[in-house]
């Protein structure tokens, strides 16, 4: 089964928006045996909405289309929908009830704007939003589906999940598709390809194997398309253990794991806990910790110590270490963590000091150059390494590699330089 995506807003088309609805919508359809045939964006204008849809209806047996359903005079595509297909914006009696409740609890004034989100054609089918205000539209258009869901990606998200996901698994017979990924840390791209070569080169050719790297690691996705063999998953399953036994030290998890819920479980296993101690990372490695749900359960506290005033203060950094081999060095990213960790009353302490750039730079320490440091019950290690000429990146990969640094030694893999 094809599908189309048509994303809608001027805030898209001049950038002032990543459009992220897109690929999400990509990865969970594809997911549900839905293949993306085509994804278009266009302006806030009902000429260009109404040709999007049309050309995408002549192609595809699924249009789902995001955006321009909000309660304001630019938020056209319900208004473009409804003139489309003939019909009347008439009032929702249940989306009426639902906006009513959700703007009164907030403490608003229940206006005539917001009444407006209640009005929808009169032959779509409403799909309830509990997480805004604008509901999402099903059309049944002469055997194909066009689904109108708002731009918000948290709404967009939940509808597509409890309310679109069931009703076109209902409405057609969906192919099964199944995709299983797992999340690499520490070998670059190419180097990760010749390692595991042997494993890939022996996959059954029924499975398909491909590589998504990112700054946060390479995400290997095995899939098997259109299958109905009940021992698909666990084919599956088979492969990427034996890929474990291949690469032990570079397998984080599965599925959406990140390396700071992989180093958090192995925390709680173990009944130990972390701080952190960031110069260049800025406080990115407590923020990735603390942004899953449990955090608590192990993350003790974290210093940004920007200022060199901080690091002897706060974290006990030797001033007279700090002048002779500056802040961006071994013993300084040491005392840092080991700092941070007497500190807090921390199992271990992670400490990042480094060059982010674009500026600061020198012969001896270029841009890119960080320091990053874990304390432990018994030593602390430290590792070096160049990154990139790019802030965004550098603080990335050096919140990453850190991160790393704890779960390796959490896993009895980590080996001093």
């Amino acid at each position: 089964m094809v599908a189309e995506i048509i994303t809608i807003g001027d805030e898209i088309l001049i950038g002032q928006i990543v459009d992220t609805n897109s690929a999400w919508l990509g990865r969970t359809l594809g997911d549900a045996g839905i293949r993306i045939g085509r994804i278009v964006s266009v302006a806030d204008r009902a000429q260009e909405i109404e040709q999007a849809i049309r050309n995408a209806l002549t192609r595809a047996e699924l249009v789902l289309t995001t955006g321009g359903l909000g309660p304001t005079k630019d938020d056209i595509t319900k208004r473009t929908l409804a003139d489309m297909f003939s019909m009347k914006l008439v009032r929702n009696e249940e989306a009426f009830r639902w906006v009513k409740e959700m703007i009164e609890a907030r403490g608003l004034v229940f206006n005539e704007l917001n009444q407006s989100q209640a009005l929808l054609p009169d032959e779509c089918t409403m799909l309830p939003n509990r997480n805004g205000t604008a509901p999402g539209m099903w059309f049944d258009l002469d055997g194909k589906v066009l689904i109108s869901l708002p731009g918000v990606p948290f709404e967009m998200k939940e509808l597509i999940k409890n309310e679109v996901l069931p009703r076109l698994q209902a409405h057609f017979a969906l192919p099964r598709n199944l995709h299983k990924t797992a999340i690499t840390f520490g070998l670059a791209e190419s180097m990760l390809a010749e390692t595991i070569a042997p494993w890939e080169a022996a996959l059954p050719p029924h499975l398909h194997l491909a590589y998504l790297p990112s700054a946060l690691g390479i995400r290997l996705r095995l899939s098997v398309y259109e299958t109905d063999d009940p021992h698909a998953a666990a084919e599956i399953d088979e492969q990427f253990a034996r890929l474990e036994k291949l690469i032990p030290a570079y397998i984080v998890g599965y599925g959406e794991t990140s390396l700071e819920e992989a180093t958090g479980a192995l925390l709680i296993e173990h009944q130990e806990s972390v701080a952190t101690a960031e110069s260049c990372t800025g406080g990115n490695i407590a923020h990735r910790f603390t942004a899953h749900a449990g955090a608590s359960a192990y993350f003790r506290g974290g210093v940004v110590s920007y200022a060199n005033e901080v690091k002897t203060a706060v974290l006990g950094v030797d001033s007279q270490a700090l002048a002779r081999e500056g802040a961006v060095s071994r013993i300084v990213a040491e005392q840092m963590a080991e700092g941070v960790r007497r500190a807090t009353g921390a199992t271990y302490g992670l400490s990042t000091t480094g060059v982010a750039g674009p500026d600061g730079g020198s012969p001896e320490k270029p841009v890119g150059t960080v320091w990053m440091a874990l304390a432990t019950p018994n030593g602390v290690y430290a590792f070096k390494r160049r990154f990139s000429s790019l802030r965004s990146e550098n603080i990335q990969r050096a919140s990453s590699f850190t991160l790393n640094l704890l779960r390796l030694y959490l896993k009895g893999l980590l080996k001093p330089e």
